[in-house]
């Protein structure tokens, strides 16, 4: 690394260089295969290092080039599309999402569990754009066998006699109209299926398969050229093992699901699926802690960036349920379009401001406009809690900051 570079960028190499021990050590202890981190601050790079394995199987040891299952961290990516429509006039955040998707008009919501089934209400408020970014709208993934809503869609998904992962985004948001919302719009938050609405939303619209509508307005202006839904033959090499925690170690899932990268997916899923690498997507979050641009490249106007990184909704009947899904300290985060953002540092260390995200396999990343920092991470183990390097690695990442904000 160039210490010049970083020192010019207020950080401390000596303290950047703790990162490559406590990295090492995820490795050593079995709880990571291999990671690979980048830190940027106001377009220079200042830290950049990987750890480990790509391949434990193949001795292939990890690459900056590899390619990575990034789950999650599609919705920021999604939302920053769809902020293009915005700001194009297509809809503003509290349009009705029913007047693209009409289904959503007479959406019903569940009220409780009776001995005949359950009791639905009315919709109070329509859903709204602002509801599918915030995980405000009522939606659901289905995860929770537990749950009478959740049950409603594994029942939905059992009689379709289908594999999901073979539906196109408008066969699934047809059957998300047929189930009932967990509450009425707004009045609570769940992590649901909003961002892929919000994906169909923009096919509708733009008359594009999604992944195409990425590459034209995120991918290609900022050079994200190996992101993208599926990993072309000729990358197939590139993409890094998945594993989880098993007895004695690490074990390589194969249960099939580590394939499906290679192929070319039925749908592009708004809120999942995009693979990338740590150079790509450390682009997109230098332009999120930039304002919207990056090295001369506008992908939003500032307005617009400021909107997507800034608190949404009434917050306090979201903050319960955001905090225990994330583990955050009460208070020190809020919903953002897409992503949260930070508002103090009761969490640790940060900026308020500092918008972020991560996904399933451990990747995660966060843009701090105030002061132009971007840090991250990319690794492959699932679930995220077996090897939550991120979480670690970000107070280091400010502890290494020593000019002042």
């Amino acid at each position: 690394m160039d210490n010049t570079v970083i020192e010019n960028a207020g950080f401390s190499p000596a303290r950047l260089t703790r990162i490559d021990a406590l990295m090492q050590r995820y490795v050593d202890e079995g709880k990571l295969a291999g990671v690979i981190a980048t830190v940027a601050r106001r377009g220079q790079t200042v830290y950049l290092e990987k750890f480990g394995m790509m391949d434990i199987e193949a001795h292939k040891p990890m690459q900056f080039d590899a390619i990575f299952r990034i789950a999650s961290m599609t919705k920021p990516v999604t939302s920053v599309a769809v902020m293009t429509l915005y700001e194009e006039g297509h809809f503003h955040l509290n349009t009705p999402i029913s007047e693209f998707i009409p289904g959503f008009k007479d959406t019903k919501v569940f009220v409780r569990e009776t001995d005949d089934g359950i009791e639905l209400a009315d919709l109070k408020r329509p859903i709204t754009f602002r509801h599918l970014f915030t995980h405000t709208a009522g939606l659901s993934y289905g995860w929770n066998e537990n749950d009478p809503v959740d049950r409603q869609y594994q029942k939905a998904q059992q009689e379709a006699g289908g594999d999901p992962r073979e539906m196109t985004v408008k066969d699934l948001v047809q059957a998300l109209t047929t189930l009932p919302l967990a509450f009425q719009p707004g009045s609570a938050w769940l992590y649901g299926y909003g961002l892929d609405i919000a994906g169909l939303v923009v096919e509708r619209v733009s008359g594009q398969r999604l992944g195409d509508f990425l590459r034209e307005r995120v991918f290609a202006p900022l050079g994200m050229a190996a992101t993208g839904f599926h990993v072309p033959v000729e990358r197939a090499g590139h993409l890094a093992g998945i594993y989880a925690p098993g007895e004695g170690g690490l074990r390589r899932i194969e249960d099939g699901s580590e394939r499906l990268p290679l192929a070319v997916p039925f749908a592009d899923a708004g809120s999942s699926g995009l693979l990338s690498t740590l150079e790509d997507y450390g682009r997109f979050a230098d332009m999120l802690a930039a304002g919207g641009e990056r090295a001369g490249i506008r992908v939003m106007a500032p307005a617009t960036a400021r909107l997507l990184m800034a608190p949404h909704a009434p917050q306090a009947p979201l903050l319960e349920a955001l905090e225990a899904f994330g583990r955050y300290a009460p208070g020190s985060v809020v919903q953002a379009l897409g992503g949260v953002v930070r508002t103090d540092a009761r969490s640790g260390p940060g900026s308020a401001g500092e918008y972020a995200w991560g996904g399933a396999a451990g990747t995660g990343f966060f843009a701090a406009p105030r002061i132009g920092l971007s840090m991250t991470l990319m690794t492959q183990v699932m679930p995220v809690a077996a090897g939550s390097a991120r979480d670690v690695l970000r107070p280091m990442v400010y502890a290494a900051l020593q000019a002042r904000d």
